[in-house]
């Protein structure tokens, strides 16, 4: 009979180090969604600010593949993540944020939140919320590449992203003559997204719809499911 190769995902994001343990909780959720929707697989969530959660993680798994819950190739995927998993011989995957998939389902909600309003994307502004970093461009340029393709694809009156640690800042961004709506390029409901995100967007006077973290997406455990099934080949 042919075997499959083994089948278990370790899912990673950073988390938050000053209160760890609710976005580990967040994580653990993620992780049961995901597995879910692959039968057979054994599937688990870890933060890196919780400390030995990593370990723990793939110390209960067979050789799991290692999915960053991450919305950009950066310091923490590509120095960090990357050099644990190398250590241990494990297989990172590419981060949540480079998803093929992403693109046209963001497109799906942002035509769902038109829709609901009676807006059209000619008269509308998109607003894409990002953390950004004074090290590194990764984050600000995914954010930017982000709006850039959404626009292509909706036609928008403006697309342009804001972010909260460099500029241009959020609440310049989110400053509009036209209706608009925000996307927040962030995977966690946590820290940026709790505190800052809703601060810079009051200081801007916005006023329009502002979509949650792709954590909270209904359609993000599939796509991360989709992902992983395509990650192992079945064995002849």
């Amino acid at each position: 009979m042919p075997q499959d190769h083994p089948r278990s995902a370790l899912i990673v994001a950073h988390g938050s180090p000053s209160d760890p343990d609710p976005q580990e909780a967040a994580l653990q959720a993620l992780a049961r969604a995901v597995a879910s929707h692959l039968p057979g697989w054994q599937v688990r969530g870890a933060t890196l600010a919780a400390e030995g959660a990593f370990d723990a993680g793939v110390a209960a798994l067979e050789a799991p593949l290692i999915y960053p819950f991450f919305m950009a190739r950066g310091y923490f995927t590509g120095r960090v993540l990357a050099g644990k998993a190398e250590a241990l011989g494990l297989r990172q995957m590419e981060p949540f944020g480079t998803e093929p998939a992403l693109i046209p389902l963001a497109e799906t909600a942002l035509a769902e939140q038109l829709a609901a309003r009676g807006w059209h994307a000619a008269e509308t502004d998109l607003v894409v919320a990002a953390h950004g970093s004074a090290v590194s461009r990764t984050s600000a340029d995914s954010a930017r590449d982000f709006a850039a393709a959404l626009q292509g694809r909706m036609g928008f009156a403006a697309a342009r992203s804001g972010y909260v640690e460099e500029e241009p800042f959020l609440k310049d961004a989110a400053r509009s003559s036209r209706q608009a709506i925000c996307l927040c390029h962030f995977a966690l409901n946590a820290g940026h997204m709790i505190d800052d995100v809703p601060e810079a967007l009051a200081e801007a006077a916005f006023d329009g719809p502002v979509l949650p973290a792709f954590i909270d997406w209904p359609q993000t455990p599939q796509l991360i499911a989709e992902s992983l099934r395509r990650a192992v080949p079945v064995a002849a």
